[in-house]
């Protein structure tokens, strides 16, 4: 009875997957005047449909001429909006194009789900009059966002402490290298508030407190080295990031040679947001497959989705003093029930100067055993060839990163594992280049 079953359930996912494709052809049947329309029109020049019309509600403006011009536009499935039900992070891919540079992918993002924007619309009206909707415009100029004026000279601290997990314990420093390095003005460079207009102070401040990915790409741009996507410009609730490449789920199958270099570069990067020589501790709180993409050229590794980034200021920790502030802190490892899940504690991490959050974060849910997605376990790591199985120091450095039995264990595993995994790589080159 059991030789059976697998051949039922093939039959069962081929039938389920012809009903599939019956249902989006009734789809595309019942849509056909719509569709034709989709690839007619381009819905980017729309000011509604970008929600152009509810700024200063909005993200940013420095990218609406590109926009308005026709310069920006869906590729093919982009376009068609009946889809929009499978896209519910709100992530498109589109074309970009300059006279003289030519065309380029680019990746737009509403930097939210339908109901999160919508959300955000309720509690702006909610903090302006008391009641869940409103004329948004003339709302934003009755909230906090509004009342910190022109005159006073630097966003501080205690206005914004807490509104976001980037400000979630901002120091000045880093508060006046957001304004600073804020790309929606025209007069950028100057840390002070009275050198943005109300409009352009108005949506920096609802970017910090609903969504500040764009703040953390123009704060450590990629141009200085800062391994994250690099920001291009917003035009109302559509932010354009520059195209990565696929996303690092795709290489979970990838020739070992490969995935030993993405794992290399993975534990850099957990390296170099955790101690660089700004003294700034990137730590990335949500950590998945998803969240990080591979240039299809350099075979770089790059950070997508920066929602989820707290900064804690080493400077400001070491000036401070507060309690057990230079005794090392490790991330304690938890039995989860869900993907990509993390415990973590941020009080610590933005108390402490030595903390081991960002070795652990990629240790469990990318390289390890311990890792899971989309329904597979064993992490990027997974299947080792026979010689490096049986050596058995890989997965003895993995065990000790994710779930460490000495005390301080993690922090020299991750040290370890970097050099062990560089080591094989470059054998991997060597061999390569014979």
């Amino acid at each position: 009875m059991l030789r059976f079953l697998p051949l039922k359930l093939g039959r069962l996912y081929r039938c389920l997957k012809l009903l599939l494709v019956l249902g989006l052809s009734v789809i595309l049947l019942m849509n056909t005047h719509n569709l034709f329309a989709s690839f007619q029109k381009n819905e980017l020049t729309d000011r509604r449909f970008i929600n152009l019309n509810k700024c200063p509600a909005c993200f940013g403006t420095s990218w609406c001429r590109k926009f308005m011009n026709g310069q920006v536009s869906f590729e093919t499935w982009g376009r068609l909006r009946f889809l929009d039900v499978f896209n519910v992070k709100n992530v498109y891919f589109a074309q970009y194009g300059e006279p003289r540079e030519g065309t380029r992918r680019v990746v737009l993002k509403r930097l939210g789900s339908n109901q999160e924007l919508a959300e955000i619309d309720q509690k702006i009206c909610k903090r302006a009059t008391g009641r869940p909707r409103c004329d948004l415009i003339q709302a934003m100029y009755k909230t906090e966002f509004a009342r910190i004026n022109g005159d006073v000279r630097l966003l501080t601290p205690g206005v914004v402490e807490g509104w976001s997990d980037l400000v979630h314990c901002p120091s000045q420093r880093l508060l006046d290298r957001v304004v600073r390095r804020y790309a929606e003005t025209k007069d950028s460079g100057s840390f002070l508030l009275k050198n943005l207009k109300d409009t352009e102070r108005m949506q920096l401040l609802m970017t910090l407190a609903f969504n500040p990915e764009p703040l953390v790409l123009q704060s450590f741009p990629s141009d200085e080295g800062w391994p994250f996507a690099k920001y291009l410009g917003a035009c109302g609730r559509m932010v354009a990031v520059n195209y990565v490449g696929e996303e690092l789920w795709s290489f979970y199958n990838a020739p070992w040679e490969k995935r030993v270099d993405l794992a290399r570069q993975l534990m850099d990067i957990a390296e170099q947001l955790t101690n660089n020589d700004f003294d700034f501790a990137l730590y990335l709180l949500d950590v998945s497959f998803d969240n990080f993409a591979v240039g299809p050229r350099d075979g770089k590794v790059i950070i997508v989705d920066a929602e989820n980034v707290l900064v804690a200021d080493k400077r400001q920790i070491k000036q401070d003093k507060p309690e057990n502030y230079d005794a090392w802190y490790e991330s304690r490892f938890e039995e989860c029930d869900r993907e990509a899940c993390l415990s973590f504690s941020k009080e610590a991490l933005c108390s402490r100067v030595t903390v081991d959050h960002n070795y652990y974060a990629v240790c469990q849910n990318l390289l390890s055993q311990y890792a899971t997605w989309r329904g597979t376990t064993g992490g990027l790591l997974h299947d080792p060839p026979a010689h490096i199985a049986k050596d058995g120091q890989l997965e003895a450095l993995l065990d000790e990163c994710t779930k460490p039995k000495k005390r301080y264990g993690r922090f020299q595993a991750a040290k370890e594992l970097r050099e062990y995994l560089t080591r094989l790589s470059a054998a991997s080159s060597s061999a390569m280049a014979r």
